[in-house]
């Protein structure tokens, strides 16, 4: 398997334990009442979570380059915005359903709405996972998402700072 700081590999499939076990039950995201509840607040909102249903069942019989590109594509047209800004605090992981009635998050938020997407579009859970990487022109942690398509392989990359989805080895702005 690719090599990653065995720290940081530790730390995040823990953390992706964790996530998985606290969102399990985040599919579907809403419920009706949910719908017409936003819909009468955030017309928005409301078709935002429309569309991205829509958006998932046109990709689900696609192959499986076209659901990582199209997830990652489609979730990077949303807008960036830091923690700080949003939720008033340093750290804060948005759910799926956060992110898609917000409209905007950081790249946790991008990351695990990705990752939730890309397992109700069928791709198995061990071979997705949350990776801290170095963005080395600013110099600061980053977390994407690495799919690990075939073992020994550079795990593909889903960035909110990219629209394609690149090996990591391709990613020259990224270090692991």
């Amino acid at each position: 398997m690719y090599n990653f700081k065995k720290g940081n590999s530790i730390k995040l499939f823990i953390i992706l334990l964790i996530i998985t076990n606290l969102f399990s039950d985040v599919y579907p995201i809403f419920t009706k009442e949910e719908l017409l509840i936003i819909g009468k607040k955030n017309y928005i909102t409301k078709n935002r979570i429309i569309d991205y249903k829509k958006s998932l069942k046109r990709m689900q019989n696609k192959s499986d380059n076209y659901k990582l590109q199209r997830t990652n594509f489609y979730f990077n047209q949303f807008l960036p915005e830091y923690d700080q800004v949003m939720q008033q605090e340093e750290d804060f992981w948005s759910t799926p359903k956060e992110f898609l009635t917000n409209g905007y998050g950081d790249c946790e938020d991008y990351v695990i709405i990705k990752y939730f997407s890309l397992l109700s579009l069928g791709f198995d859970e061990h071979k997705l996972f949350l990776t801290v990487v170095k963005e080395k022109f600013q110099g600061s942690s980053h977390m994407v998402l690495s799919y690990f398509e075939k073992e020994n392989q550079s795990p593909k990359i889903l960035d909110n700072l990219s629209i394609k989805v690149l090996s990591l080895e391709r990613r020259v702005d990224l270090e692991a």
